[in-house]
């Protein structure tokens, strides 16, 4: 058992002891600068403000398309891109600047297109994908449809002459 301890003490003190070279030596000054300038290009984030975060089309008919278009801003630091953008179903259609960088303070337009579709009150999400902080920002749409060719429609306000 002592030659057990004796080992590992031998091996503690050759490894504690190799160790003294000079670390700093060892140090690539072009890695250093590199690395603050990855740092100093991380703190700049881009910030996607839209005017306004829903659009309601109020009351269409069924099948009826809709179109709204959603500004938005760059207010961060760094260029926005966006890479993808989805909406809730099939029957909404967002059209974006894919993949083109929009340099801080710079606007952009994002168009989405509602075919009209569904009964009664109706809301529909996009979830837009760009290289924010958050990583995604969502957008609605809404709109009561009344169906088509004079059927059956949800309770509502009344006008009585």
């Amino acid at each position: 058992m002592k030659r057990v301890f004796l080992a590992f003490g031998a091996i503690a003190m050759l490894s504690l002891t190799s160790c003294k070279e000079n670390a700093a030596s060892k140090i690539n000054t072009a890695n250093v600068s590199d690395a603050a300038e990855r740092d100093e290009a991380a703190k700049l984030v881009p910030v996607m403000t839209f005017d306004k975060q829903e659009h309601d089309f109020g009351t269409i008919d069924q099948g009826t398309p809709q179109e709204t278009v959603f500004a938005f801003t760059n207010t961060g630091n760094g260029p926005l891109i966006i890479t993808d953008a989805k909406s809730s179903c099939g029957c909404t259609i967002p059209e974006y600047p894919k993949n083109k960088a929009i340099a801080p303070g710079e606007k952009g337009e994002m168009i989405v297109k509602f075919n009209g579709s569904g009964q009664n009150q109706v809301t529909k999400t996009v979830t837009v994908t760009a290289n924010t902080e958050k990583g995604s920002e969502l957008i609605r749409i809404k709109a009561f449809v009344n169906p088509k060719n004079g059927g059956p429609q949800a309770a509502g306000p009344t006008v009585v002459e």
